[in-house]
């Protein structure tokens, strides 16, 4: 029972070895695509920071990404925005959101798919979307 116990735990190990590999080196690639530096993909909390630059929220989004709790809804809004950003809808963002391990590669290997600027608009920068916060009240 003891070595069926072991061998079980080795080949779970080897698989979520595969399964990390195979999401860093998706997130690896997709900086790549963004234009960002695709080594970014493996440094804690600086690969956060990078991906808020890729879908074109400011900085300090950084911090509500690791608060516990807040961070669910956040990184939720972060996949819909990366996936406008390569030109995917929100069924695409559900599948980043539950299927991860698909749809990440899909979006860093599929070559049909490309960067479109933050969040599927090159034209506009972090500071177009500050100048509109209120905009529709008047």
């Amino acid at each position: 029972m003891d070595s069926a116990m072991s061998s079980f735990f080795i080949v779970f190990g080897i698989i979520m070895l595969a399964i990390v590999v195979l999401i860093v080196a998706s997130m690896w690639k997709i900086f790549e695509k963004a234009g960002q530096p695709g080594w970014a993909a493996i440094v804690p909390i600086y690969n956060l920071y990078i991906l808020t630059k890729i879908i074109g929220k400011p900085g300090w989004w950084v911090l509500l990404m690791i608060i516990p709790y807040l961070n669910i809804i956040f990184m939720i809004w972060a996949y819909n925005l990366l996936s406008k950003s390569f030109g995917k809808d929100t069924g695409f963002t559900v599948g980043l959101v539950l299927l991860g391990i698909v749809f990440f590669p899909i979006l860093a290997f599929d070559k049909s798919i490309v960067y479109q600027g933050p969040a599927g608009n090159p034209s506009a920068g972090l500071g177009d979307q500050i100048q509109s916060i209120g905009a529709d009240i008047r």
